[in-house]
């Protein structure tokens, strides 16, 4: 693991940490050059499948951009950012799980909308308005009464 510091190649390993809940183990480290700490994230790399977009293209599955997606929807609103790689996470593991070398993006959409609808009414909507494609005011109303009345249940 090279130093972020003084970029040397050989550093020693301090202490490590499994965190079961997020499925990686944190490293503090020491650089034998400049001894300088600092802390790497290791996580297991499975396999995602290619993600089938609307007009038929491939792409493959993108964490940073999803993530980026969710918190633009959660912009000023009380969703924590430990939240947000949570909702990612599960979606990435659902999708490796399902074992599948393609799938359609409908199902990551489908996955993220689902999530936010637990976390953030507000997020939701944002996120809805634009992956649902709702273009008019009615179609947004339409969800807000329909959310309305599933929370009054």
């Amino acid at each position: 693991m090279k130093c972020p510091y003084c970029l040397a190649a050989e550093s020693s390993v301090i202490d490590t940490t499994k965190d079961v809940n997020h499925n990686f183990i944190r490293r503090r480290r020491e650089c034998l050059n400049c001894h300088q700490r600092f802390s790497t994230i290791e996580r297991v790399i499975l396999a995602t499948p290619l993600l089938i977009k609307r007009d038929g293209t491939r792409e493959e599955f993108d964490r940073e951009k999803l993530l980026a997606g969710l918190r633009t929807a959660c912009t000023k609103r009380p969703v924590s950012a430990s939240s947000l790689n949570n909702l990612v996470n599960e979606i990435e593991a659902e999708l490796q799980k399902r074992g599948r070398s393609e799938v359609n993006s409908r199902v990551v959409g489908d996955l993220a909308i689902k999530g936010l609808k637990e976390l953030d009414h507000i997020a939701y909507i944002r996120y809805a308005s634009v992956y649902l494609r709702m273009d008019d005011l009615h179609a947004i109303r339409d969800e807000i009464d329909h959310l309305l009345s599933e929370e009054e249940q």
